[in-house]
């Protein structure tokens, strides 16, 4: 383009000194053609990026890898002239995300609509924008550009894999599975009233539903779980093991790098969603690097809230898993069951987890062998679970490439 307006330059020149030197006016017409030619291409070229709106519609903020982020986009012409040509650049981050777009022609007051999808391969915030619009003159002389500074951000949760099973924590009283099941014991789930009978306690008496039926009736409760369940999730920098990898792989497809720090998230968020879709109290905690704290709690308000500190995390926190336990277990009272997920191949966290044991607190560990992620100068993660079971900690042993789902809903018990 600039090379077609430097030969018009150059053609203007020579027609005007042609005028000069033989004062034909033949070449003072075409040079004042060229000139209204170069002035009109401007021109045109200025108005094909004005007067234009671009409407961008993005179904959700919050997406999850493996899933598909889609948008829609519409630009419209305000103006009274046609566009001959519109090019719409997105300079959005999201890996892999292609939503630029050559505009066909737009008549006045028309528009265009066309959407983008692309199925979100990496977890953590990114940004949807800005936007740049370039357009010019039919001939080709001129090339103007807008910015469009507006941005939106949107969040994406790692990815969780399907469970059938996981090591089920229990209480000290009455516990385990939710179940619909009358029993004897005081718990927090009021099934009905029954008729009084003797030996009843006199606080399972229902004062109210006895005034109105005239007799004595008594609260009836179902099993409910008594024990909490808390997840300590170890993302510092000292436990992180990987291979080389690049981010991008197949077009509409996304993967699970070789990384233990990527395995860990995944993993748990793969076990917060087990236990909240089961109605069970789960909190959490880690450093991220700051103290990051949710106490037990259900629903999906908990898992969103987990997961959001998932999509964010960093593996740069300089808080070891041996100080994560020690800052955070002695708040943990007997019969609550702890879920330890690290790479961590020292031994100091080892010995919090045995005095985790001791303390009565059921402890289950989900470890990584950093020799399948490339780290052979470590000990093998077969040698910390003999290490972990031999007190008591109940182990899941996850190498590089396995099946997350197999291996999560094996049936672990203590040898």
């Amino acid at each position: 383009m600039p090379n077609r307006r430097n030969s018009i330059y150059a053609l203007l020149i020579i027609c005007l000194l042609a005028g000069l030197f033989t004062g034909r006016g033949v070449f003072f017409n075409i040079s004042y053609l060229l000139g209204a030619l170069l002035v009109l291409s401007l021109i045109w070229s200025w108005t094909t990026i004005n007067w234009v709106s671009i409407n961008r519609q993005t179904r959700t903020r919050r997406t999850q890898v493996g899933r598909t982020l889609e948008e829609a986009f519409t630009v419209r012409n305000t103006a009274l002239f046609p566009k001959i040509w519109l090019e719409v650049r997105d300079h959005s981050d999201v890996p892999g995300h292609h939503a630029s777009f050559v505009v066909p022609a737009l008549r006045p007051f028309g528009a265009y609509r066309w959407n983008a999808g692309t199925v979100c391969s990496v977890r953590g915030e990114f940004t949807l924008g800005p936007m740049t619009l370039i357009s010019g003159d039919p001939f080709g002389l001129f090339q103007s550009t807008r910015h469009l500074p507006a941005t939106s951000k949107i969040l994406v949760y790692p990815p969780t894999v399907p469970m059938s099973y996981f090591a089920a924590p229990v209480g000290l009283l009455s516990g385990g599975d939710a179940q619909r099941q009358r029993t004897h014991f005081v718990t927090t789930n009021a099934a009905g009233v029954r008729e009084y009978a003797p030996g009843d306690s006199f606080n399972r008496i229902h004062w109210r539903s006895s005034a109105r039926k005239a007799q004595l009736l008594v609260k009836e409760f179902e099993l409910d779980p008594l024990a909490d369940i808390w997840m300590f999730l170890d993302i510092s920098a000292q436990s992180l093991s990987e291979r080389p990898f690049t981010r991008e792989g197949t077009p509409g497809e996304w993967f699970l790098p070789p990384s233990t720090g990527e395995y860990a998230i995944v993993v748990a968020a793969s076990i917060a969603q087990y236990f909240l879709v089961k109605e069970r109290a789960f909190g959490f905690a880690t450093y991220n690097p700051v103290r990051c704290i949710f106490q037990p709690d259900r629903g999906n308000r908990q898992l969103t809230k987990i997961l959001e500190t998932l999509a964010m995390a960093r593996f740069e926190s300089e808080i070891t898993c041996e100080q994560l336990m020690a800052l955070e277990g002695h708040h943990m009272s007997r019969g609550t069951t702890i879920i330890i997920v690290t790479a961590d191949p020292t031994d100091g966290w080892l010995r919090e987890a045995n005095l985790l044991v001791r303390r009565g607190l059921r402890t289950i560990a989900v470890i990584f062998d950093p020799h399948s992620f490339g780290n052979t100068e470590v000990r093998s993660g077969n040698d910390t679970r003999i290490l972990l079971e031999a007190a008591g900690v109940i182990t899941y042993l996850i190498r590089q490439g396995d099946d997350l789902s197999a291996v999560l809903s094996q049936r672990r018990t203590l040898r």
